[in-house]
């Protein structure tokens, strides 16, 4: 089987598997990297790759002088690049294209440990309040921001929600989170409030500048103020513009909120597993981090507040 061949195979297994668009695009981009090193070495199918000519690969990454752009890639960028390959040969070895999986004795960079940014409760209750107006668009950036602290999302799992998906009887949200596992996830009375307005009050007249036949099969949650869906760049700008008005200076992403959510829960007596199920993790090692978080800020509280401290 040629390499382009086992290119295709691969990712429509990653469509079978019901990964999202954007974790196949990354996923392509690092595999027509190594398929483009191949090629260069003159390989024209996988069986014919050592593990000695997958380390030059991955060396010429980490020097830049095969990366795209000409720089260096970093730990973190060269660790999903492996893990993008080792992926890419198992379901080779799958196959039965090869016998022996060469990239399994590769090995991963060592990732410094990087504690995410939280904000405070103080904090994050400042930068709610500062979404300006009463419009459609600050009725649905309330609801946004309300519901990606309040139920701990992932951007795109916020973008890719539907009407259908909102359980206002029971306060809970249907989630459909990495590798497209499902799970639900509860809400609170002020993201419920906030949804409920914004639903009754602002989506429909977002909706409606939409040309008949695409209102109709438009039930996104969140919109654009044109009613077509949002992106995650879009979300991000609006966190930003919203920021600069609340006076917080930390400096944030949408996925703080989700790290706020987690911290706040366990510094509130939440148990971890919980919290895993919450944020949907495969592994309740990556939860493990906002021990961390958490440690830290008690930490920082006590030297703000004790007298001796």
């Amino acid at each position: 089987m040629t390499l382009e061949e086992q290119r295709a195979r691969f990712l429509r297994s990653l469509v079978a598997a019901d990964y999202s668009p954007h974790t196949i695009r990354a996923y392509q981009a690092d595999v027509d990297r190594l398929l483009a090193f191949l090629k260069e070495q003159g390989k024209e199918s996988l069986d014919e790759v050592s593990v000695e000519e997958l380390r030059i690969f991955v060396s010429r990454l980490a020097d830049g002088s095969f990366a795209s752009d000409g720089q260096p890639c970093s730990k973190r960028s060269l660790a999903r690049k492996l893990s993008t390959m080792r992926s890419f040969f198992r379901h080779a070895a799958d196959d039965g294209i090869v016998e022996a999986d060469p990239a399994a004795t590769l090995r991963t960079p060592r990732l410094p440990k990087r504690l995410p940014a939280v904000l405070s409760p103080e904090e994050m209750s400042k930068v709610l309040r500062a979404v300006p107006g009463r419009g459609a668009l600050a009725l649905r950036d309330r609801a946004m921001f309300e519901l990606l602290y309040s139920s701990g999302l992932r951007t795109r799992e916020l973008l890719e929600l539907r009407l259908c998906d909102l359980d206002f009887a029971t306060g809970e949200v249907r989630v459909k989170g990495k590798g497209r596992k499902e799970r639900v996830v509860p809400f609170g009375r002020p993201a419920r409030h906030a949804l409920e307005v914004y639903i009754s009050d602002g989506r429909g007249e977002l909706v409606c500048k939409l040309p008949d036949r695409a209102r109709e099969g438009q039930d996104r949650v969140f919109v654009s103020r044109n009613g077509r869906p949002l992106s995650p760049s879009d979300v991000r700008r609006r966190l930003l513009n919203i920021m600069d008005r609340s006076g917080v200076a930390t400096k944030i992403s949408p996925h703080t909120l989700r790290h706020s959510f987690a911290t706040h829960l366990l510094e509130g007596g939440a148990d971890l597993r919980s919290i895993q199920e919450f944020l949907g993790h495969a592994s309740l090692n990556t939860t493990q981090v906002y021990t961390h978080v958490s440690a830290t800020h008690l930490r920082e509280s006590y030297r703000r507040a004790h007298p001796r401290a």
